[in-house]
């Protein structure tokens, strides 16, 4: 598939290891960064989704969305992220990716605003499971990440080329290109958010870590095991 990530922010709390490895299926290990682990709320708009060969449709292939994911290694050692939620505003796209890529897309009424250097992000869940569910934030973006400012933990946490999910009770995966993500500073002026809660992780106690980017075009290959 074919798309492209826009006006996109990375907002990340730490948790235990062993909080995030109890959500993980067999197979599959929770990577850590000085000793804890990261889960990430990541909304963003979703535009030019497309197959190759086919041209993108105007209504179906630009929404919303926003991930909850986290970062892992396979048995064979190889970095990825595992979704633990993927909100979507358009059904078409979430029975897609319920069905061809086995990951736990939700339905969702959803938004995306850029104003100036604010980002804002709304999303309420409507289906499956429990709805309400909300990911709601306002962000304001500051100066691009210096050659200094990008170390080992910004690339830790967004430099990620590979997904995985389970197909037949096994661990697959597919691989991810894109450019560099051109990273800037971010304020988070205000999140009001369930979705780690309804993921199965406990509340965020802590100011999270904050990252932004204009977006990069993206194409995500077919699942191998």
């Amino acid at each position: 598939m074919h798309q492209r990530w826009s006006a996109l922010t990375f907002i990340h709390w730490r948790y235990p290891a062993g909080v995030v490895q109890a959500l993980l299926p067999e197979g599959l290990t929770v990577e850590t960064f000085d000793g804890s682990a990261y889960v990430g709320l990541v909304p963003f708009l979703m535009e030019g989704v497309r197959p190759p060969g086919v041209p993108p449709l105007p209504w179906l292939s630009r929404f919303p969305e926003t991930n909850v994911r986290t970062y892992v290694r396979d048995a064979l050692g190889r970095s990825g992220l595992w979704f633990l939620s993927l909100d979507a505003e358009r059904l078409p796209a979430v029975l897609g990716g319920r069905a061809g890529y086995r990951l736990p897309y939700y339905w969702s009424a959803m938004s995306v605003r850029v104003d100036g250097d604010r980002h804002l992000y709304r999303c309420r869940r409507r289906w499956p499971g429990p709805a309400g569910a909300r990911g709601d934030a306002e962000v304001e973006l500051g100066p691009p990440l210096s050659e200094t400012e990008r170390d080992e933990r910004a690339s830790f946490l967004t430099d990620r080329y590979r997904l995985f999910t389970l197909i037949a009770g096994r661990p697959a995966h597919a691989e991810v290109e894109h450019p560099p993500w051109r990273l800037h500073h971010a304020r988070l002026v205000r999140v009001r958010q369930d979705l780690l809660q309804a993921a199965g992780l406990p509340a965020p106690d802590h100011d999270p870590l904050m990252h932004a980017s204009p977006g990069v075009a993206v194409r995500i290959g077919m699942w191998h095991h």
